[in-house]
């Protein structure tokens, strides 16, 4: 007890000081917070429904569509037949990546995926970057995929009533166009199925991975056959410069895997299933890139993928003499991009709920509603601001943009591996990392380097929206997160 009759600078003294600005920027979330109020949002609680089948579909179902149907034309022109290489090159970083969201994803079972990881091991600062890094990859990648089912859309259009949408409504305005209505249209209907709740978007979503991963079967089984292998005598004609450029942008292919570690809160059993799923997911999906790959530029000579965003179904019209087998591909192609529209969109969601639950972005985003147990003002929001995207801007400057923060959060994810080692080495794990920390900093050298082969003009715009986050942070989050409130009840019940 204080001395009554001490001078009244001597009771000040007595209360803690409130901490610096750097103690705030590095205040970290207990994993035991972080798991303890899992599925708990504004109003409302998240449901847990969601088994193993149903996250290796969603973590497929956000991966496998668009690199593969639409931007390998933008990446066989750089790599030449050794895009398979670049594929494997691009693999080899999403696994490294893939085995430190597995341990992470077991340990820390929660909806903010590596948002929450980097809260639990690296502070509140680091946690806002890596958050605005996933609202870059997540909804600028809902965006770029959306305009990839634009162009199968018009091919499935041609080859069965003859007839296309007009360039003016089917491409953004810098191609072109005034308006990209397809690819809003798609993100729209994915919005209509997420707000009726997490199962039945993911039951809608187990249906169109089947239909995809037989799609591109099914181009297997006919591509094979008009196998060229004079196609492969120049195997790298522009040297490995151009494969790891190709690596580069064949990355956004496997942006998606990590999706599974963004259901944490609806998981059933969230700590055995999230790392399964998560590396199932991407040995699935690895090696149909690989095959397809192998089979696609085998069939075609690669310098005619120049241009060509719906270069599968042109392969298999070309082999089959026939336009029946490229529309049918189309066809799978429609539904199947429409899937990765609706896992990734879920996953911005998750993403944007967690934050809001920390006081980071505001709190309407957490809010829950009570019958479907699904974030719908969150939904709602998120939708509109990638269907705008999506309609507005062309593809390729979505898929560079999405490449890079992604690589940006997923190199954060290998670092955190090792801090979450080091300051907690007795916590339960349900999956590690094999070997040490090599593999966590090979996964974040693989992130350094991919990064490092995409343009200068993707840089700026990264640098651009990461100043605009940061701006946001000290504007908002700084003074509104819960830790800050938490810091101020602390030290007012001292004093």
């Amino acid at each position: 007890m204080l001395d009554q009759g001490a001078p009244p600078h001597h009771q000040t003294s007595a209360a803690p000081a409130s901490p610096g600005v750097a103690a705030r920027l590095m205040r970290r979330k207990p994993v035991e917070h972080l798991v303890a109020e899992g599925g708990h949002g504004e109003g409302g609680q998240l449901r847990r429904s969601l088994g193993l089948w149903q996250l290796t579909m969603i973590s497929i179902g956000a991966t496998l569509g668009t690199g593969i149907f639409v931007v390998l034309g933008d990446a066989v022109p750089k790599a030449g037949p050794a895009v398979t290489l670049a594929f494997v090159i691009a693999g080899l970083t999403a696994l490294f990546s893939a085995l430190s969201y597995a341990e992470l994803a077991g340990s820390i079972p929660v909806a903010g995926s590596s948002y929450s990881y980097a809260y639990a091991t690296m502070g509140e600062l680091v946690a806002w970057v890596c958050g605005w890094c996933l609202v870059l990859e997540y909804g600028v990648s809902v965006a770029a995929v959306a305009v990839g089912w634009g162009e199968y859309l018009n091919e499935l259009l041609d080859g069965t009533l003859g007839v296309t949408i007009p360039a003016a409504l089917s491409s953004a305005p810098g191609e072109g166009g005034v308006i990209n209505l397809p690819a809003l249209i798609v993100v729209l209907l994915a919005m209509v199925l997420l707000l009726g709740g997490a199962r039945e978007s993911a039951r809608a979503n187990t249906i169109m991975v089947c239909v995809k991963i037989a799609a591109l079967v099914l181009f297997c089984a006919i591509g094979v056959t008009g196998f060229k292998s004079g196609n492969y005598a120049d195997f790298m004609p522009l040297g490995i410069t151009g494969v790891s450029a190709a690596g580069a942008t064949l990355f956004f292919s496997y942006i998606g895997f990590d999706a599974a570690s963004t259901a944490g809160e609806e998981a059933k059993d969230p700590k055995r299933d999230l790392p399964r799923a998560i590396m199932l997911s991407l040995i699935i999906v690895t090696a149909l890139y690989v095959l397809v790959a192998a089979v696609a530029v085998g069939a075609w000579n690669w310098k005619k993928f120049d241009g060509s965003e719906a270069a599968l179904a042109g392969i298999m019209n070309d082999v089959s003499g026939q336009t029946f087998w490229g529309t049918l591909l189309a066809l799978g192609a429609v539904i199947s991009i429409a899937s990765v529209v609706l896992t990734v969109l879920y996953g911005q969601t998750r993403i944007l709920f967690a934050m809001a639950r920390d006081g980071l972005v505001p709190k309407a985003l957490g809010r829950i509603h009570p019958k479907t147990g699904a974030p719908r003002l969150n939904t709602v929001i998120v939708s509109l601001f990638c269907g705008a995207l999506a309609a507005l801007i062309p593809l390729g400057k979505l898929v560079d943009a999405t490449s890079i923060g992604t690589l940006f959060a997923f190199g954060l994810v290998n670092i955190a591996v090792i801090v979450l080692r080091v300051r907690r080495p007795e916590l339960e794990r349900a999956f590690r990392v094999p070997f040490g920390p090599v593999l966590p900093v090979l996964g974040f050298l693989f992130c350094a380097y991919n990064m490092f082969s995409l343009d200068t003009v993707t840089w700026v715009v990264f640098g651009c929206w990461m100043a605009a986050g940061l701006v946001f942070y000290f504007l908002y989050g700084y003074r509104r997160s819960r830790l800050a409130a938490d810091d101020a009840l602390a030290a007012t019940a001292e004093k």
